[in-house]
């Protein structure tokens, strides 16, 4: 079940929403809870307790306190939660990507407009779940990595480096061997080397005792390993076709 917040300072606006998450509920069989609050002050306070939210729906244009003030303060609490924006001008539709919101909905709010919206962010929400990821303990927390997402791990001194397809780098303090013994479980990747991990999804090219990856990046290949490298990453692709 999913948890909505649903905030507007327009009590007649929060009415519409309620009726039309209600309609959605029923027509698409939507197990969810809401909660509305009919300012950003409110919805804060709920969080700065403790409370968290799976969807946030929000007004842009609330006095003393903005959708896009809100939407900050969420990203303080929860980096990846979707936050929809509803509003009645579009003048803040730049603003919206600063707090990566997914998406920016122009009022009036409609039952088509509603019901396209969150099929689209369900199904979105059904892929991330079902795709594979591993949890790493990082000095800045618990941090979810998408396997899609992951170019390669090195282990420098007692540091292992997650390198992702963004070019953020995530580090952590943790065995080597228990990442390999994880990662190796898919079989897009391999070890050219005892300090390196490769998603072959990011391989461009292997020459001489290197893997050029699609970042740019250069991975040394253990000597005596090429040959073994170059027969991985041809099964590899040869099973994706």
């Amino acid at each position: 079940m999913l948890l909505l917040a649903v905030c507007d300072d327009s009590i007649d606006e929060l009415s519409n929403m309620v009726q039309l998450i209600n309609q959605y509920r029923v027509a698409r069989n939507f197990n969810c809870e809401y909660a509305v609050f009919p300012n950003g002050f409110e919805l804060v306070s709920a969080l700065e307790k403790g409370k968290r939210f799976d969807i946030y729906c929000l007004d842009i244009i609330m006095p003393g306190f903005t959708g896009i003030d809100v939407a900050k303060e969420i990203r303080k609490f929860d980096k990846t939660a979707p936050i929809l924006f509803f509003t009645s001008s579009p003048e803040f539709a730049l603003q919206s990507y600063s707090v990566k919101a997914i998406n920016y909905i122009l009022k009036p709010i409609t039952k088509e407009k509603l019901f396209i919206t969150f099929d689209e962010l369900l199904e979105q929400i059904k892929a991330e779940k079902n795709e594979n990821a591993i949890i790493v303990k990082s000095n800045k927390g618990i941090q979810k990595i998408l396997i899609s997402n992951l170019v390669f791990v090195e282990i420098i001194g007692r540091n292992v480096l997650y390198n992702l397809r963004s070019g953020k780098v995530i580090e952590c303090i943790e065995s080597f061997f228990s990442v390999c013994d994880t990662l190796l479980k898919y079989r897009c990747f391999i070890k050219p080397h005892r300090s390196y991990l490769v998603n072959m999804q990011y391989v461009d090219t292997i020459e001489n005792q290197q893997l050029i990856l699609q970042t740019l990046s250069v991975i040394p290949i253990a000597q005596g390993k090429v040959r073994e490298i170059k027969q991985q990453y041809l099964d590899y692709q040869m099973e994706e076709v």
